[in-house]
Protein backbone atom coordinates (compact mmCIF):
# COMPACT_ATOMS: atom_id res chain seq x y z
CA UNK A 1 0.00 0.00 0.00
CA UNK A 2 1.54 3.64 -1.18
CA UNK A 3 1.92 5.27 2.27
CA UNK A 4 -0.87 9.01 2.09
CA UNK A 5 0.96 12.17 1.28
CA UNK A 6 0.30 15.62 3.25
CA UNK A 7 -0.07 18.69 2.13
CA UNK A 8 0.65 20.72 5.36
CA UNK A 9 2.80 20.59 8.09
CA UNK A 10 1.52 19.38 11.62
CA UNK A 11 3.28 20.99 14.30
CA UNK A 12 4.73 18.43 16.51
CA UNK A 13 5.50 19.54 20.30
CA UNK A 14 7.45 16.58 21.69
CA UNK A 15 7.53 15.69 25.69
CA UNK A 16 8.77 14.77 28.72
CA UNK A 17 9.67 10.88 30.25
CA UNK A 18 7.80 7.99 29.58
CA UNK A 19 5.47 9.50 26.84
CA UNK A 20 8.42 10.64 25.38
CA UNK A 21 9.28 6.98 24.34
CA UNK A 22 5.70 6.41 23.90
CA UNK A 23 5.52 9.00 21.44
CA UNK A 24 8.55 7.63 19.31
CA UNK A 25 6.64 3.74 19.70
CA UNK A 26 3.42 5.92 18.13
CA UNK A 27 5.28 7.15 15.02
CA UNK A 28 7.62 4.53 14.34
CA UNK A 29 5.08 1.80 14.44
CA UNK A 30 1.65 3.87 12.82
CA UNK A 31 2.77 6.76 12.21
CA UNK A 32 5.58 6.50 9.64
CA UNK A 33 4.92 2.60 7.70
CA UNK A 34 1.23 4.69 6.45
CA UNK A 35 1.83 8.34 6.25
CA UNK A 36 4.26 10.53 4.33
CA UNK A 37 4.38 12.81 7.76
CA UNK A 38 5.35 16.30 7.47
CA UNK A 39 5.88 17.72 10.63
CA UNK A 40 7.32 20.97 11.95
CA UNK A 41 8.77 20.12 15.11
CA UNK A 42 9.29 21.05 18.34
CA UNK A 43 11.22 19.91 21.43
CA UNK A 44 9.14 20.60 24.86
CA UNK A 45 10.95 18.25 27.11
CA UNK A 46 11.57 20.00 30.27
CA UNK A 47 15.74 20.43 29.49
CA UNK A 48 15.43 21.89 26.14
CA UNK A 49 12.63 24.06 27.45
CA UNK A 50 15.26 24.92 30.28
CA UNK A 51 17.97 25.63 27.69
CA UNK A 52 15.44 27.96 25.84
CA UNK A 53 14.71 30.05 28.36
CA UNK A 54 11.42 27.97 27.52
CA UNK A 55 10.73 30.31 23.90
CA UNK A 56 10.89 27.03 22.58
CA UNK A 57 7.10 26.92 23.97
CA UNK A 58 6.17 30.53 22.73
CA UNK A 59 7.88 29.21 19.76
CA UNK A 60 5.37 26.23 18.80
CA UNK A 61 2.42 28.11 19.80
CA UNK A 62 3.09 30.76 17.44
CA UNK A 63 3.81 28.01 14.69
CA UNK A 64 0.19 26.28 15.84
CA UNK A 65 -1.00 29.81 14.82
CA UNK A 66 0.62 29.53 11.27
CA UNK A 67 -0.29 25.91 10.34
CA UNK A 68 -3.77 25.89 12.38
CA UNK A 69 -3.35 22.33 13.52
CA UNK A 70 -0.67 20.65 16.31
CA UNK A 71 -0.07 17.47 18.38
CA UNK A 72 1.32 17.41 21.61
CA UNK A 73 3.10 14.70 23.92
CA UNK A 74 2.98 15.56 27.84
CA UNK A 75 4.86 17.82 29.58
CA UNK A 76 6.36 18.27 33.34
CA UNK A 77 5.63 21.02 34.86
CA UNK A 78 8.56 21.53 37.36
CA UNK A 79 7.69 21.93 40.99
CA UNK A 80 10.79 22.84 43.23
CA UNK A 81 11.59 18.62 43.56
CA UNK A 82 11.86 18.45 39.63
CA UNK A 83 14.26 21.68 39.88
CA UNK A 84 16.38 20.03 42.02
CA UNK A 85 16.32 16.34 39.49
CA UNK A 86 16.57 18.12 36.05
CA UNK A 87 19.20 20.90 37.56
CA UNK A 88 16.69 23.98 36.08
CA UNK A 89 17.77 27.60 35.84
CA UNK A 90 14.00 28.13 37.00
CA UNK A 91 10.88 26.70 38.02
CA UNK A 92 9.61 26.88 34.43
CA UNK A 93 5.76 27.61 34.02
CA UNK A 94 3.36 24.86 32.49
CA UNK A 95 4.08 24.58 29.26
CA UNK A 96 0.02 23.77 28.40
CA UNK A 97 -0.69 27.13 30.46
CA UNK A 98 1.11 29.13 28.13
CA UNK A 99 -0.11 27.80 24.74
CA UNK A 100 -3.80 28.13 26.03
CA UNK A 101 -2.47 31.42 27.26
CA UNK A 102 -1.40 32.45 23.82
CA UNK A 103 -3.48 30.61 21.51
CA UNK A 104 -6.90 31.77 23.93
CA UNK A 105 -8.30 28.37 23.07
CA UNK A 106 -11.12 26.06 24.90
CA UNK A 107 -10.16 22.44 26.10
CA UNK A 108 -12.29 19.60 25.40
CA UNK A 109 -11.68 16.25 27.19
CA UNK A 110 -14.12 13.17 26.25
CA UNK A 111 -13.69 9.59 27.06
CA UNK A 112 -12.75 7.20 25.19
CA UNK A 113 -15.68 4.52 25.63
CA UNK A 114 -14.53 1.02 24.69
CA UNK A 115 -16.69 -2.60 25.69
CA UNK A 116 -15.53 -4.14 28.44
CA UNK A 117 -14.72 -0.53 30.80
CA UNK A 118 -17.29 -0.09 32.82
CA UNK A 119 -17.85 3.81 34.61
CA UNK A 120 -17.31 3.65 38.07
CA UNK A 121 -20.56 5.82 38.15
CA UNK A 122 -23.29 3.42 37.11
CA UNK A 123 -25.41 5.86 36.21
CA UNK A 124 -22.93 7.10 33.37
CA UNK A 125 -24.29 5.41 29.87
CA UNK A 126 -22.68 8.33 27.66
CA UNK A 127 -19.70 10.11 27.46
CA UNK A 128 -19.70 13.56 29.21
CA UNK A 129 -17.24 16.37 27.61
CA UNK A 130 -15.61 18.72 30.00
CA UNK A 131 -14.67 21.90 28.22
CA UNK A 132 -12.65 23.89 29.87
CA UNK A 133 -12.10 27.62 29.85
CA UNK A 134 -7.96 27.78 28.75
CA UNK A 135 -7.01 31.47 30.01
CA UNK A 136 -6.17 33.21 32.85
CA UNK A 137 -7.56 32.42 36.53
CA UNK A 138 -4.64 30.58 38.55
CA UNK A 139 -2.69 29.21 35.77
CA UNK A 140 -1.81 33.19 35.17
CA UNK A 141 -1.75 34.34 38.32
CA UNK A 142 0.96 36.70 40.82
CA UNK A 143 1.61 35.10 44.29
CA UNK A 144 3.33 36.39 47.27
CA UNK A 145 4.05 35.45 50.78
CA UNK A 146 3.87 37.77 53.68
CA UNK A 147 6.16 37.64 56.56
CA UNK A 148 5.67 40.62 58.35
CA UNK A 149 2.24 42.55 59.47
CA UNK A 150 0.30 44.68 57.15
CA UNK A 151 -2.51 45.80 54.87
CA UNK A 152 -2.90 43.90 51.33
CA UNK A 153 -5.06 45.68 48.53
CA UNK A 154 -5.84 44.95 45.47
CA UNK A 155 -5.55 48.12 43.42
CA UNK A 156 -6.08 49.05 39.40
CA UNK A 157 -4.35 51.93 38.03
CA UNK A 158 -6.30 53.27 35.01
CA UNK A 159 -4.35 54.93 31.76
CA UNK A 160 -4.58 58.02 33.14
CA UNK A 161 -3.47 57.45 37.04
CA UNK A 162 -6.77 56.62 38.84
CA UNK A 163 -6.54 54.42 41.67
CA UNK A 164 -9.44 52.08 42.67
CA UNK A 165 -8.54 50.47 45.65
CA UNK A 166 -10.40 47.29 47.94
CA UNK A 167 -9.13 45.76 51.02
CA UNK A 168 -8.43 42.04 50.74
CA UNK A 169 -7.11 41.45 54.20
CA UNK A 170 -4.84 42.97 57.45
CA UNK A 171 -2.09 40.38 58.48
CA UNK A 172 -1.23 40.32 61.75
CA UNK A 173 1.90 38.20 60.77
CA UNK A 174 2.50 35.81 58.20
CA UNK A 175 0.62 34.45 55.49
CA UNK A 176 -0.12 33.86 51.27
CA UNK A 177 -1.70 36.39 49.08
CA UNK A 178 -3.03 35.69 45.28
CA UNK A 179 -4.36 37.81 42.53
CA UNK A 180 -5.64 36.34 39.50
CA UNK A 181 -7.65 37.96 36.60
CA UNK A 182 -9.38 37.10 33.11
CA UNK A 183 -10.88 39.16 30.69
CA UNK A 184 -14.37 39.44 28.24
CA UNK A 185 -12.09 38.48 25.24
CA UNK A 186 -11.37 35.55 26.59
CA UNK A 187 -14.89 34.84 28.08
CA UNK A 188 -16.64 35.34 25.51
CA UNK A 189 -14.20 33.31 23.00
CA UNK A 190 -14.97 30.36 25.96
CA UNK A 191 -18.41 30.59 25.81
CA UNK A 192 -19.21 30.72 22.09
CA UNK A 193 -16.60 27.96 21.93
CA UNK A 194 -19.15 25.46 24.01
CA UNK A 195 -22.10 26.41 22.61
CA UNK A 196 -20.52 25.89 19.09
CA UNK A 197 -19.61 22.44 20.16
CA UNK A 198 -22.81 21.55 21.86
CA UNK A 199 -24.50 22.74 18.51
CA UNK A 200 -21.93 20.26 16.54
CA UNK A 201 -22.03 17.32 18.78
CA UNK A 202 -26.12 17.68 19.45
CA UNK A 203 -25.14 18.02 23.12
CA UNK A 204 -26.85 19.93 26.21
CA UNK A 205 -24.73 22.02 27.53
CA UNK A 206 -24.09 23.01 31.31
CA UNK A 207 -22.52 25.68 32.79
CA UNK A 208 -21.19 25.94 36.44
CA UNK A 209 -19.77 28.41 38.51
CA UNK A 210 -20.07 29.88 42.43
CA UNK A 211 -21.42 33.16 41.94
CA UNK A 212 -23.07 33.08 44.87
CA UNK A 213 -19.77 33.77 47.04
CA UNK A 214 -17.58 35.14 43.97
CA UNK A 215 -20.15 38.31 43.68
CA UNK A 216 -18.14 39.60 40.69
CA UNK A 217 -15.40 37.33 39.27
CA UNK A 218 -17.40 34.32 38.76
CA UNK A 219 -21.13 36.36 38.37
CA UNK A 220 -19.70 37.94 35.37
CA UNK A 221 -18.97 34.44 33.56
CA UNK A 222 -22.37 33.52 34.37
CA UNK A 223 -23.61 37.01 33.36
CA UNK A 224 -21.53 36.83 29.77
CA UNK A 225 -22.63 32.93 29.18
CA UNK A 226 -26.63 33.86 29.37
CA UNK A 227 -25.79 37.15 27.45
CA UNK A 228 -24.89 35.37 24.23
CA UNK A 229 -26.87 32.42 24.77
CA UNK A 230 -29.99 34.85 24.70
CA UNK A 231 -28.72 36.97 22.00
CA UNK A 232 -27.05 34.32 19.59
CA UNK A 233 -27.84 30.67 20.31
CA UNK A 234 -31.30 30.06 22.38
CA UNK A 235 -32.89 29.44 18.82
CA UNK A 236 -30.28 27.67 17.42
CA UNK A 237 -30.39 24.95 20.16
CA UNK A 238 -33.98 25.29 20.38
CA UNK A 239 -33.89 24.02 16.60
CA UNK A 240 -31.54 21.41 17.18
CA UNK A 241 -33.48 20.13 20.99
CA UNK A 242 -30.89 20.74 23.03
CA UNK A 243 -30.77 22.72 26.70
CA UNK A 244 -28.27 25.17 27.83
CA UNK A 245 -28.55 24.65 31.28
CA UNK A 246 -26.88 26.87 34.04
CA UNK A 247 -26.34 25.80 38.22
CA UNK A 248 -23.47 26.09 40.60
CA UNK A 249 -20.42 24.16 40.78
CA UNK A 250 -21.43 22.16 43.80
CA UNK A 251 -24.86 21.27 42.20
CA UNK A 252 -23.43 20.36 39.15
CA UNK A 253 -20.83 18.05 40.83
CA UNK A 254 -24.48 16.37 42.18
CA UNK A 255 -26.11 16.22 38.74
CA UNK A 256 -23.52 15.27 37.12
CA UNK A 257 -23.12 12.01 39.16
CA UNK A 258 -27.05 11.26 39.19
CA UNK A 259 -27.09 12.06 35.27
CA UNK A 260 -26.68 9.08 32.49
CA UNK A 261 -24.25 11.47 30.77
CA UNK A 262 -24.44 12.69 27.12
CA UNK A 263 -23.78 16.50 27.44
CA UNK A 264 -20.96 18.93 27.12
CA UNK A 265 -19.68 20.23 30.94
CA UNK A 266 -18.29 24.02 30.60
CA UNK A 267 -16.21 24.57 33.43
CA UNK A 268 -13.62 27.53 34.31
CA UNK A 269 -9.98 26.83 34.22
CA UNK A 270 -8.96 25.24 37.55
CA UNK A 271 -12.66 23.41 38.04
CA UNK A 272 -12.11 22.05 34.44
CA UNK A 273 -9.11 21.08 35.04
CA UNK A 274 -9.66 18.46 38.50
CA UNK A 275 -13.16 17.68 36.90
CA UNK A 276 -11.58 16.28 33.84
CA UNK A 277 -9.76 13.97 35.48
CA UNK A 278 -12.72 12.98 37.76
CA UNK A 279 -14.36 12.09 34.60
CA UNK A 280 -11.85 10.12 33.17
CA UNK A 281 -11.52 8.16 35.86
CA UNK A 282 -14.44 7.56 36.81
CA UNK A 283 -14.89 6.11 33.22
CA UNK A 284 -12.21 4.26 33.68
CA UNK A 285 -8.77 5.60 32.94
CA UNK A 286 -6.29 9.08 32.64
CA UNK A 287 -5.19 7.06 29.81
CA UNK A 288 -8.23 6.76 28.00
CA UNK A 289 -8.83 10.71 27.38
CA UNK A 290 -9.25 13.06 24.53
CA UNK A 291 -7.97 16.11 24.59
CA UNK A 292 -8.07 19.26 21.85
CA UNK A 293 -7.90 22.79 22.68
CA UNK A 294 -9.36 25.23 20.16
CA UNK A 295 -9.14 28.78 19.44
CA UNK A 296 -11.53 31.23 18.59
CA UNK A 297 -9.58 31.85 14.83
CA UNK A 298 -9.91 27.64 14.33
CA UNK A 299 -6.80 26.84 15.73
CA UNK A 300 -6.63 23.40 17.11
CA UNK A 301 -3.85 21.78 19.65
CA UNK A 302 -4.70 17.81 20.19
CA UNK A 303 -3.17 16.10 23.19
CA UNK A 304 -2.34 13.43 25.89
CA UNK A 305 -4.94 14.46 28.90
CA UNK A 306 -2.80 12.64 31.68
CA UNK A 307 1.12 13.21 32.50
CA UNK A 308 4.38 11.63 31.94
CA UNK A 309 3.86 8.45 33.83
CA UNK A 310 7.11 9.35 35.77
CA UNK A 311 6.91 6.06 37.71
CA UNK A 312 6.99 4.01 34.52
CA UNK A 313 10.16 6.21 33.12
CA UNK A 314 11.87 5.28 35.89
CA UNK A 315 11.49 1.81 35.62
CA UNK A 316 12.44 1.89 31.86
CA UNK A 317 15.69 3.46 32.18
CA UNK A 318 16.34 0.57 34.83
CA UNK A 319 15.86 -1.63 31.57
CA UNK A 320 12.27 -2.85 33.30
CA UNK A 321 9.35 -3.88 31.87
CA UNK A 322 6.62 -1.37 31.39
CA UNK A 323 2.86 -1.90 30.73
CA UNK A 324 1.64 1.89 29.67
CA UNK A 325 -1.73 2.88 28.02
CA UNK A 326 -0.66 4.83 24.87
CA UNK A 327 -4.47 5.08 24.16
CA UNK A 328 -4.26 8.63 24.78
CA UNK A 329 -1.23 9.50 23.23
CA UNK A 330 -2.45 7.50 19.25
CA UNK A 331 -5.73 9.32 19.77
CA UNK A 332 -3.79 13.05 19.90
CA UNK A 333 -1.96 11.95 16.93
CA UNK A 334 -5.44 10.44 15.25
CA UNK A 335 -7.21 13.76 16.21
CA UNK A 336 -4.58 16.08 14.41
CA UNK A 337 -4.39 13.77 11.34
CA UNK A 338 -8.05 13.77 11.24
CA UNK A 339 -8.11 17.58 11.54
CA UNK A 340 -5.20 18.44 8.97
CA UNK A 341 -6.89 16.04 6.55
CA UNK A 342 -10.15 17.81 6.80
CA UNK A 343 -8.84 21.36 6.43
CA UNK A 344 -6.43 20.31 3.44
CA UNK A 345 -9.26 18.17 1.77
CA UNK A 346 -7.46 14.86 2.23
CA UNK A 347 -10.19 12.05 2.99
CA UNK A 348 -7.53 9.38 2.52
CA UNK A 349 -5.87 10.61 5.56
CA UNK A 350 -9.33 11.29 7.19
CA UNK A 351 -10.22 7.59 6.80
CA UNK A 352 -6.80 6.61 7.96
CA UNK A 353 -7.58 8.65 11.44
CA UNK A 354 -10.89 6.29 12.15
CA UNK A 355 -9.23 3.33 11.47
CA UNK A 356 -6.50 3.73 13.49
CA UNK A 357 -8.82 4.76 15.96
CA UNK A 358 -10.79 1.65 15.24
CA UNK A 359 -8.24 -0.95 15.54
CA UNK A 360 -7.11 0.49 19.14
CA UNK A 361 -10.75 -0.22 20.37
CA UNK A 362 -10.40 -3.84 18.62
CA UNK A 363 -7.24 -4.14 20.23
CA UNK A 364 -8.78 -3.65 23.77
CA UNK A 365 -12.34 -5.05 23.32
CA UNK A 366 -10.61 -8.38 21.55
CA UNK A 367 -8.71 -8.13 25.53
CA UNK A 368 -5.59 -7.16 24.34
CA UNK A 369 -4.28 -4.21 26.67
CA UNK A 370 -2.02 -2.81 28.99
CA UNK A 371 -1.97 -3.51 32.81
CA UNK A 372 -4.07 -0.50 33.87
CA UNK A 373 -7.17 -1.65 31.62
CA UNK A 374 -6.88 -5.11 32.58
CA UNK A 375 -6.81 -4.62 36.29
CA UNK A 376 -10.47 -2.54 34.95
CA UNK A 377 -12.10 -4.78 31.89
CA UNK A 378 -14.66 -7.11 33.02
CA UNK A 379 -14.27 -9.22 29.31
CA UNK A 380 -13.31 -13.07 30.72
CA UNK A 381 -10.51 -13.33 28.53
CA UNK A 382 -7.89 -10.37 28.86
CA UNK A 383 -4.26 -10.46 27.53
CA UNK A 384 -1.59 -8.13 29.59
CA UNK A 385 0.97 -7.20 27.25
CA UNK A 386 3.55 -4.16 27.77
CA UNK A 387 3.96 -0.45 26.41
CA UNK A 388 5.23 -1.73 22.55
CA UNK A 389 3.36 -4.96 22.64
CA UNK A 390 -0.18 -3.51 22.54
CA UNK A 391 1.27 -0.68 20.21
CA UNK A 392 2.42 -3.28 18.05
CA UNK A 393 -0.92 -5.53 18.25
CA UNK A 394 -2.69 -2.23 17.14
CA UNK A 395 -0.60 -2.17 14.03
CA UNK A 396 -1.54 -5.80 12.60
CA UNK A 397 -5.19 -4.63 13.38
CA UNK A 398 -4.84 -1.40 11.70
CA UNK A 399 -3.05 -3.13 8.59
CA UNK A 400 -5.91 -5.40 8.28
CA UNK A 401 -8.46 -2.40 8.14
CA UNK A 402 -6.25 -0.90 5.75
CA UNK A 403 -5.94 -3.45 3.23
CA UNK A 404 -9.16 -4.63 3.48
Amino acid sequence: MSKIVMKTPLVEMDGDEMTRIIWRYVKDELIHPFIELKTEYYDLGLEYRDKTEDQVTVDAAEATKKYGVAVKCATITPNAERVKEYNLKKMWKSPNATIRAILDGTVFRTPIVVKGIEPFVRTWKKPICIARHAYGDIYKNTEMRIDRPGKAELVFTDENGNETRSLIHSFDSHGILMGMHNTDKSIRSFAKACFNYALDQKMDLWFATKDTISKTYDHHFKDIFQEIYENEYKDKFKEAGIEYFYTLIDDAVARVIRSEGGFVWACKNYDGDVMSDMVATAFGSLAMMTSVLVSPEGYYEYEAAHGTVQRHYYKYLKGEPTSTNSVATIFAWTGALRKRGELDGLSDLVDFADKLEGAVKQTIEEGVMTGDLAALSVLPDKKTVNTLEFIKEVRKRLTQALNS
